[in-house]
């Protein structure tokens, strides 16, 4: 499986001089590029163009199979929900990447669970018994015919150990067969694809933008447009033919110099806030909460986010507390579908960016956005597991101190309205969180009946009880308890690494506002084409030499630049991005050099790129490209 590209630090200019890092360096994008060609051949396996969208639940399936994965139904309408419309090229990655397939050791240990004599075999009348009445049921044709392909000597019963070596045989098999057809059929290789280079003498890479498996609205970006995605493909440079070169000087710290000015009367004004947390997921992706905005009437109004200050506990890091955060303001009109972009919170007080302006009454949705330059998959070595149990001289079990105030932590970030209390839609963003599912209320009232409640909400003395309870459970096994923290970004050593907390501030000067959170979920069409709007109306616009029909904006908004490019052509363009001569920046790229494919009439974010280090002067240059 590839290698993430975002474990790469920085866009800096410097070369690893020793030469086992090089070596591990071109052997990550060995493993990528072979990643992205096993995408490509199985998607291409079945659609005719890396731009044509996977159209049904079928067809998902069809495609998964074609890259060696076996999925269930399950699996499949994990992805294809009932707010599905379509899933493109990207999306199809991102689910490979999560959906990985089992290995051997895997399998064996699955079937090791059946049988407990570890004889090495299983009855068919067994087989046929499981997999007939548990989890998702099969047909009695489905087992017969996996009985009869398994069934190696005849003797009634299944050699589990020959089963799996079948297994992983035949998932390879189909993606060798999917990888021929794309080395014989140069007509796919071209046409979709640009020309096939699969090395360059430079060892380019491309990396994909955050990836994200669709809902109803993630193809809409542009509706008049089109989609935008990257290729899976390394590109030379060599194969440019028309350029543009964009270069921007920063001094250490310039970021802070965009102050955020309150009115002096603003402590006089009316204030609604309300928490949320952007969550790293295990392909890169990052879902936050999303909010909803009430104005009763027209208003001067400061809108505000900064990461959320929990408590500090000396010798844990606070690696949060430096992740870039942003908000972008869109107004509902008719329908929720048509949103209209009024602005984003650019001007900069310290860790906190704010906007301040007049709004008229109605409904205004608050997109949380936050780069990924520092929320990232960081490998960190961990000399210990935590421990989060223990028995007591009574022999009852209890909470260690350091896992009671880790949950102390988690249940102000999860406090989203800050009351003291989780009411049942707080919660249930909780539960989403780290079981998926939500708590009915039925299941609340149970809970209200065995733990320590307040107006029908959950105190924090009642949440520590839940988690002692699921403890108990589990007589002392805290592999859920770590399922529940890992998804809520927390190592084994109880620090939050793939999480960041935050806090909304909203105050206006003639009314009460109004803030809800309504979904916890990765960022959307509306929030992408508002990134976009609001590059293209601030930035800077160059027309690429040689090619009017190809733009690069660039915006710097504090400590970030963001480039967009916009294709105004009827084709598909491939562009190669080189920040080699960038000092001290950090790409949510995770790469140095890329590139990026967009699609005919439409646009889409390069890259965004931040200071490494902010207390040192740091250079962007970069070179967009158009390849032949």
């Amino acid at each position: 499986m590839a290698s993430s590209p975002e474990n790469n630090a920085s866009l800096s200019i410097e070369k690893v001089a020793h030469p086992e890092g090089s070596q591990a360096k071109k052997s990550q994008h060995a493993e990528e590029a072979i990643f992205y060609k096993n995408c490509r051949a199985a998607y291409l396996t079945v659609l005719k163009s890396s731009l044509e969208n996977i159209k049904s639940k079928e067809q998902l399936g069809l495609v998964l199979q074609q890259a060696g994965r076996n999925p269930s139904q399950k699996t499949v309408n994990k992805y294809w929900t009932s707010e599905t419309t379509t899933l493109n090229f990207d999306d199809f990655c991102t689910i490979l990447k999560k959906e990985k397939p089992p290995t051997k050791t895997e399998l064996l240990e699955a079937f090791g669970k059946i049988d407990t004599d570890n004889t090495g075999y299983i009855l068919h009348d067994e087989l046929y018994k499981i997999l007939t009445t548990r989890g998702e049921k099969m047909t009695q044709d489905e087992v017969s015919t996996i009985i009869k392909q398994a069934d190696f000597n005849g003797s009634g019963k299944l050699d589990y150990n020959k089963f799996c070596d079948l297994y992983i045989a035949t998932s390879e098999q189909c993606c060798k067969t999917a990888r021929e057809k794309l080395e014989v059929d140069s007509r796919l290789r071209q046409q979709q694809f640009g020309s096939q280079t699969e090395t360059s003498s430079e060892g380019i890479t491309v990396s994909k933008p955050s990836p994200r498996v669709s809902r109803k609205t993630d193809h809409k970006l542009a509706p008049t447009k089109g989609d935008s995605r990257t290729p899976s493909r390394p590109s030379s440079a060599q194969s440019c033919k028309a350029s543009i070169s964009t270069t921007i000087s920063m001094g250490a710290s310039s970021n802070r110099n965009t102050k955020l000015i309150e009115p002096d009367t603003i402590k006089e004004w009316q204030c609604a806030q309300s928490k949320g947390c952007f969550y790293l997921e295990e392909d890169g992706e990052i879902i936050s909460h999303k909010y909803k905005l009430h104005l009763p009437q027209r208003s001067t109004v400061c809108i505000a986010i900064k990461p959320l200050n929990v408590r500090q506990v000396e010798g844990k890091s606070c690696h949060w507390l430096s992740v870039d955060t942003a908000l972008y303001i869109l107004k509902e009109n008719e329908t929720q579908e048509n949103l209209q972009l009024v602005s984003f919170t650019e001007q900069q007080n310290r860790e906190m960016f704010g906007w301040k302006g007049e709004l008229g009454s109605g409904i205004y949705w608050l997109l949380p956005f936050t780069t990924g330059c520092r929320l990232k998959k960081v490998k960190t070595q961990i000399t210990g597991e935590a421990k989060l149990v223990y028995r007591g001289e009574d022999g009852e079990l209890a909470l260690t101190k350091e896992f009671r105030a880790t949950l102390l932590d988690i249940f102000e970030t999860i406090d989203l309205d800050g009351n003291g209390l989780l009411s049942l839609e707080e919660y249930n963003f909780f539960e989403l969180r780290t079981s998926g599912e939500k708590c009915d209320e039925e299941a609340w009232a149970v809970c209200k009946e065995n733990f320590d409640m307040k107006k029908n909400e959950l105190t924090r003395q009642g949440f520590m009880d839940l988690n002692l309870m699921e403890a108990n459970d589990r007589e002392g096994d805290p592999s859920d308890l770590w399922v529940t923290l890992l998804s809520l970004g927390y190592n084994k050593a109880l620090e939050m690494t793939e999480a960041c907390p935050f806090v909304i501030d909203i105050y206006a000067e003639k009314c009460k506002p109004r803030i809800k959170a309504i979904y916890l979920e990765a960022g959307s069409w509306q929030l992408n084409r508002a990134i976009c709007k609001s590059v293209v109306n601030k930035g800077e616009a160059k027309v690429m030499d040689g090619c009017e029909n190809i733009i690069i904006y660039t915006y710097k908004a504090g400590r970030r630049i963001t480039s967009v490019i916009e294709n105004k052509s009827e084709n598909k363009v491939i562009i190669h991005v080189n920040n080699e001569q960038s000092k001290n920046c950090l790409s949510n790229r995770g790469l140095t050099v890329f590139a990026v494919e967009v699609a005919p009439k439409s646009m889409m974010v390069s890259q965004h790129v931040m200071p490494l280090n902010e207390q040192e002067e740091w250079l962007y240059n970069c070179v967009h490209s158009l390849l032949c």
